[in-house]
């Protein structure tokens, strides 16, 4: 038997950052996101040679380990062995005589759409349909979120695990003792379809770490700097402003509260943008786009515009002279899927 998994990446479109402790924990944190159809994927196929193989396709990286667990984390695909090393604590079920744990994901590391939450999440699902591990979403969300800042010590916030489990368009509430409430919007079709034809989705061909901005961000909260405690209590606001103009159907506001967000966003931490982020996104505005922002932490990776009316053309077109890629995308109205074959 192989047993896989598949779980969407997000678009923040809303409040990114307000779910990083301690922000979240001291004021609560309120984010909007949607999933699309770009994935994180996993495939597991049990083995009888006594070893753990791993096959990270999209980055043609390969690994051996003996099937001795806990598996040693040296730097070497640690957020695999994570996972691995986590299901064996709780459940107690990994076979010593090993498997192969194959997994691909469709965007770059750090382009800013939930990647490495995404593909835990995924690798979790795996494990979940192949030792049927009683994981509703909220328990899976949950431990991919613990796997990753307490196993592995990486800074993060706890958006893209909740939005890889649920899927669809969500606005999320974070408070402190880890209590995260999902709440999914019901969108008319009509606006989900203008929005998705709107929204351009831009790859500067640049990956970032953002685990120095975040570690920034919290920093930054933890000193009281009221510049940026107040930019993100406005980006709170946005998440709010966002799920209205949504529901309401008035979809063209999107592009101005995104840059609304964008200007907020900047006073958070340094090297959320640069020269060359800048000079895209006023290269978009002024081919049409009433706005936009950077996908994730920020730093680089995936930028993405509203284009009202047919503008988004224009803005393709300018966007083309920076050497990313506009990426096609739809949205998915389903979290993580699994199933054995």
């Amino acid at each position: 038997m192989i047993y896989r998994s598949k779980a969407p990446l997000r678009i923040g479109l809303a409040g990114g950052g307000t779910d990083v402790s301690p922000y979240s924990d001291l004021y609560g944190g309120a984010i909007l996101n949607a999933t699309i159809s770009l994935y994180a994927r996993a495939s597991i196929e049990p083995l009888q040679n006594g070893q753990v193989i791993f096959d990270c396709a999209d980055r043609r990286e390969t690994a051996t380990y003996d099937a001795v667990y806990p598996l040693p984390l040296d730097g070497k695909l640690d957020i695999l062995k994570g996972v691995i090393n986590r299901v064996q604590k709780d459940y107690g079920s990994l076979p010593a005589t090993g498997f192969k744990l194959t997994t691909f994901v469709d965007a770059p590391a750090g382009s800013g759409l939930g990647t490495s939450s995404t593909l835990v999440v995924a690798v979790l699902g795996a494990f979940a349909e192949w030792l049927k591990l009683p994981l509703g979403e909220y328990d899976m969300a949950h431990l991919a979120y613990s796997i990753e800042r307490e196993d592995l010590n990486q800074a993060g916030g706890k958006q893209d695990q909740y939005a890889a489990t649920f899927g669809g368009v969500n606005f999320m509430e974070f408070y402190k003792d880890d209590k995260v409430i999902v709440n999914p919007l019901r969108i008319k079709e009509i606006n989900l379809h203008e929005l998705e034809n709107n929204l351009v989705l831009f790859y500067t061909s640049t990956s970032r770490l953002s685990s120095s901005i975040i570690s920034e961000q919290q920093k930054n909260v933890t000193d009281k700097k009221d510049t940026s405690i107040e930019a993100m209590h406005q980006l709170k606001e946005q998440a709010v402003m966002m799920k209205e103009a949504l529901l309401r159907g008035t979809i063209d506001k999107i592009g101005e509260i995104l840059n609304y967000g964008f200007e907020n966003k900047k006073k958070m931490a340094h090297g959320i943008t640069n020269p060359q982020l800048d000079e895209i996104y006023d290269a978009a505005r002024k081919a049409g786009a009433s706005g936009g922002k950077i996908s994730g932490a920020g730093g680089g990776g995936f930028m993405i515009f509203y284009c009202p009316k047919n503008t988004r053309f224009a803005v393709v077109d300018a966007l083309s002279g920076f050497g990313g890629d506009v990426k096609r995308y739809t949205f998915t109205n389903h979290g993580i899927q699994t199933w054995s074959i």
